[in-house]
């Protein structure tokens, strides 16, 4: 099957190799024979609900997301209607901070957020910075670690009710108060894990892709074929232990 993957300013938020997180979706579709069709939108291009099964937000710092803020709250209609529709999105650091309802800089520089995903997001005096560990069950019953690098000026508060993505197991999290980290809204899925995230965390690149697959199909997210995922255990474990040992919580 073919997924198509709509990667949003691929040419502002590319920080801390987060481009990597496309190559992982590519390289485990096509080890179960999909076909991943990766289409850039940037400055101006038009978001088309239906067109793609699974958007892609990169981090990128305050700069670059100055500089995107604008372009992208005016995409914010269609990128929910594609959302609605059964698409799955994954947003990393400062793509997960645009995603929200907006961004205040440490300047204090106000950057207007897409509101897609149920938080807000302003700049603290301190970055929290770090090898972070998180326990997450995306569906019920079924529990796994996340293990990633976090750095991050931004506190992001998620709205009552809304669901986090984890809970913070080692490192800052959100906030480096409330415990949880990231934001989950059915498909969509937003982080400050990066560096990238999903080379070692490959049950979350399985994940999404199963559910782009499902908007593909139109049917329920597949039962994906098993991989050899040795390499990605061993860096999920040592990244994991680095949490433990050096996280900042």
């Amino acid at each position: 099957m073919r997924i198509r993957v709509a990667h949003l300013y691929p040419d502002y938020l590319n920080i801390y190799a987060d481009r990597g997180n496309i190559a992982v979706f590519d390289r485990r579709a096509s080890w179960r024979g999909h076909e991943l069709d990766v289409d850039a939108i940037g400055m101006g291009d038009a978001i088309v609900p239906g067109a793609h099964d699974l958007y892609y937000v990169g981090g990128g710092q305050d700069r670059e997301q100055l500089l995107v803020a604008p372009d992208l709250a005016a995409k914010a209609k269609p990128l929910r209607e594609a959302l609605d529709r059964g698409a799955a999105l994954l947003a990393v650091c400062g793509g997960y901070q645009l995603l929200g309802r907006g961004y205040r800089g440490f300047h204090g520089e106000d950057m207007p957020g897409a509101g897609v995903l149920p938080l807000e997001t302003v700049a603290g005096e301190r970055r929290l910075i770090g090898d972070v560990l998180l326990e997450c069950e995306l569906e019920p019953g079924w529990r796994e670690t996340l293990a990633g690098f976090e750095n991050h000026a931004g506190r992001t508060k998620l709205d009552s009710g809304a669901e986090p993505l984890g809970r913070v197991v080692a490192g800052f999290g959100n906030d480096g108060e409330s415990g949880y980290e990231g934001c989950r809204l059915g498909r969509a899925i937003g982080t400050y894990l990066h560096g990238p995230l999903l080379p070692r965390n490959p049950w979350l690149a399985d994940w999404l892709l199963a559910q782009a697959l499902a908007h593909a199909g139109g049917g329920e997210p597949p039962q994906l074929a098993p991989l050899g995922d040795e390499l990605e255990a061993d860096a999920h474990a040592v990244s994991a232990g680095r949490a433990h040992s050096r996280g900042g919580r």
